[in-house]
């Protein structure tokens, strides 16, 4: 029994993989960036949780849905719905799994150096927070470095992991 029980908790802890994250809210109304830290949490198959400003601020895939906090504000949608988030959920789902990232609408791939950058913008897509992401990963690793969201007035949030 207890052999049992160790397994099951190494098991999720190898599951669940969490990284330092520095956030950066851009605006082109406001001179100075708005900077925060906090927590990325990754647990498969598809489920992350991107938590700063002591967890006053969170943008969160739990499968097709993803809910983004900010200032108290929550703004929900689903992949099955938002063509530029179902690209971005299948993009999340293949490197939280270390799979190749499958093609996607409005979706391109870079590769220099060791480092993938894909960026996705979707050409049909109804108005949005967002227009375009930006992921930067370690291709060795298939750890995500970066993930920029261009807002629609120029604005945009960056999240860089460590």
């Amino acid at each position: 029994m207890k052999h049992l029980l160790l397994l099951f908790c190494c098991l999720f802890a190898l599951s669940m993989q969490a990284q330092t994250v520095t956030k950066v809210s851009h605006s082109k109304a406001v001179k100075t960036d708005v900077v925060t830290t906090g927590e990325m949490t990754i647990r498969k198959p598809d489920y992350i949780c991107i938590s700063t400003d002591g967890g006053t601020d969170k943008l969160i895939m739990d499968g097709t849905k993803f809910t983004m906090i900010t200032k108290g504000k929550k703004h929900v949608t689903d992949s099955k719905t938002n063509a530029l988030f179902a690209t971005f959920q299948k993009v999340l789902h293949a490197v939280i799994n270390g799979q190749p990232i499958p093609a996607g609408d409005g979706l391109t791939i870079q590769k220099s150096d060791g480092i993938q950058t894909i960026t996705i913008a979707p050409s049909a897509q109804k108005r949005q927070v967002f227009t375009s992401f930006v992921l930067i990963i370690d291709s060795k690793t298939s750890v995500m470095k970066r993930l920029r969201m261009n807002g629609r007035s120029g604005g945009y949030t960056e999240y860089t992991f460590k």
